[in-house]
């Protein structure tokens, strides 16, 4: 069990550095969630080779449809994020993408007929209040385009991951290591053209250590970091799963001020506990209930 935490921990630290990788490498966003997805599925072949684990054609088959629409909306959701971090501090981005439980919380009413409770209204309006503080409009201050655009395409992103979510609820007799590399190949593929018709080269002129970076992304921080996820959570229990899940962005914020130089305000540290403070506890409240159910 102890193994398994701290394969569940390695994997969230990893995912929250991946906005310092993508600083470094000089190609479009799009280009970058290509190489991500198709990289990271052949890690996932490979390691499900050695490991004996065969992929059932009929699974394929009974959830295609689904897989290639989420399999876009991952490929269209990284664009988007790897956007924001152009456009703003990686700390901002990350919580703006961290809104993902309340876009899920809001529309779950609509999609799954799951009641509003009380606490997760609660939640919502904290996480709002939290998205107040961190783009400075409770100060009276104007945003620069520049921060504005980086904020949307964060909420933009979480949207898109929210819908992913709803997805995967409709998936049947799937294991989580088939879904994920279905999803990371169709998710490459999806955004290949869009990523050949951009401007500039998709390949653009790069150093040996931005090409290591690249490599990294797609291997460690995609491959390996979801193997390392599912692997675990299969062990460990939903609440355990939950509660890590914030490892995530907390290292993400703290990469953004200590690696890349970022401001980290007041304003932004009390926005980050109210949007990701509420959304901890009520996704720990129902992994907990879930637990009980079982």
């Amino acid at each position: 069990m102890h193994e398994k935490k701290t394969e569940m921990i390695l994997s969230m630290v990893i995912f929250g550095s991946i906005g310092v990788f993508v600083r470094l490498i000089p190609m479009s966003s799009a280009a970058v969630a290509c190489f991500r997805g198709i990289c990271g599925a052949l890690f996932i072949l490979l390691y499900s080779a050695v490991r004996r684990i065969r992929f059932k054609r009929e699974h394929l088959k009974r959830n295609m449809k689904i897989l290639l629409v989420s399999g876009a909306a991952i490929g269209a959701n990284w664009i988007l994020l790897f956007e924001a971090y152009r456009y703003t501090s990686v700390a901002v981005a990350t919580l703006c993408y961290y809104m993902q439980p309340v876009f899920v919380i809001l529309l779950s009413p609509f999609i799954t007929g799951e009641k509003l409770s009380l606490k997760r209204l609660i939640c919502v309006i904290c996480s709002l209040a939290g998205m107040v503080l961190i783009t400075g409009i409770a100060s009276g201050k104007s945003i620069a385009a520049g921060e504005l655009r980086g904020i949307l395409l964060g909420l933009g992103a979480a949207m898109l991951y929210a819908s992913v979510i709803f997805l995967n609820k409709r998936l049947k007799d799937i294991s989580d290591m088939e879904m994920t590399f279905f999803q990371l190949l169709y998710a490459g593929l999806a955004v290949m053209p869009y990523a050949l018709m951009g401007k500039g080269a998709f390949f653009p002129d790069m150093s040996a250590l931005q090409w290591c970076v690249l490599l990294t992304m797609g291997l460690v921080h995609t491959g390996a970091a979801y193997t390392l996820y599912f692997g675990s959570m299969k062990t460990l229990s939903a609440q355990t799963t939950a509660l890590f899940s914030y490892i995530d962005p907390v290292c993400a914020i703290f990469f953004s001020a200590v690696l890349l130089r970022e401001p980290l305000t007041a304003a932004v540290i009390a926005g980050a506990l109210l949007i990701l403070g509420p959304t901890m506890v009520t996704e720990m409240s129902s992994a907990k209930g879930a637990e009980k159910g079982n």
